[in-house]
């Protein structure tokens, strides 16, 4: 039986999340890039794009507007299955607008460290003022 959000499993991820967005926050790209599996079989659909392959998400990074450092995180949610694969899921906003989102990454514990699988960020169109 698969053991559920054990404490040492999640706190890893947890970590592994964190420096993940704190390298988000500062542009930081080899960090970034280290965090996602180097493999073409590495997915991430973004607000406007989708992307195959680690050195597609690589390229991209390179080339679209950066996250701001007022981006603010709520309702994150860490999930473990066993010791080498989790979810996270959270939910974030612009420090400048009102604009949120969404965002869930898939990871895997592969050769001793957390990495991105897949990836999926969406804008939260509740968050849009009308």
């Amino acid at each position: 039986m698969t053991e559920i959000n054990l404490p040492q499993v999640v706190q890893e991820v947890t970590d592994a999340f964190v420096d993940y967005e704190r390298a988000l926050l500062v542009n930081e790209m080899e960090t970034l890039d280290d965090y996602f599996w180097d493999s073409e079989h590495t997915v991430r659909y973004g607000v406007a794009e989708n992307l195959y392959g680690a050195q597609t998400i690589a390229a991209y990074r390179r080339t679209c507007v950066p996250v701001g450092p007022g981006r603010e995180l709520y309702n994150t949610v860490v999930t473990t299955f066993g010791t080498d694969y989790a979810t996270v899921s959270t939910q974030f906003r612009d420090g400048e607008t009102t604009l949120g989102g969404r965002q869930m990454q898939t990871w895997a514990k592969l050769e001793g460290r957390w990495q991105v699988v897949a990836a999926h960020v969406s804008i939260d169109l509740s968050t849009v003022q009308r």
